[in-house]
């Protein structure tokens, strides 16, 4: 059984948490599909990843692909990941359920802190987890580093 584990950002942009997020699953032998809600977003993520820094060489693919199945990271719109994906990092309010974090070893939710919009969708995509019995955990970088806030 997973948990949800909402990551506040407020010091570093998405790419780069995102990255370093994607570094630790990819450690822990996770398959994962990168959610989001805007198919140009993922484009701009993806082109962002391969211009990453050369010692932190992340393999992925952006979702519509002929590999799509052997992707270790897939950047995709979809709710079904075709590359088994054991680990969910939800991006730009990409919805999430309650289900699929009882069924995967991880589900990461990231949302910009200083977007008002983007705070309420994460605020509602915690109470609705909650309230279905998700095991989940806030994590805040405000203080320049990532510190746990809360669990449930």
């Amino acid at each position: 059984m997973g948990a949800a584990y909402f990551y506040h950002l407020t010091q570093r942009p998405l790419v780069e948490t995102l990255t370093m997020l994607l570094g630790k699953a990819q450690g822990a032998g996770w398959r994962v599909a990168v959610r989001g809600t805007d198919q140009n977003l993922l484009e701009q993520l993806d082109v962002a990843l391969w211009r990453g820094p050369d010692d932190g060489f992340l393999p992925h693919g952006l979702a519509g692909g002929p590999h799509d199945a052997d992707q270790p990271v897939l950047l995709t719109t979809q709710n079904a990941a075709p590359n088994r994906a054991t680990c969910v990092f939800s991006i730009h309010g990409a919805p999430v359920t309650a289900e699929e974090v009882a069924a995967l070893d991880r589900v990461c939710i990231l949302f910009d802190g200083l977007d008002e919009h983007a705070l309420n969708v994460a605020r509602d995509q915690w109470k609705a987890l909650k309230a279905a019995g998700a095991s989940a955990q806030y994590w805040s970088e405000e203080s320049g580093r990532w510190e746990k806030k809360a669990e449930t």
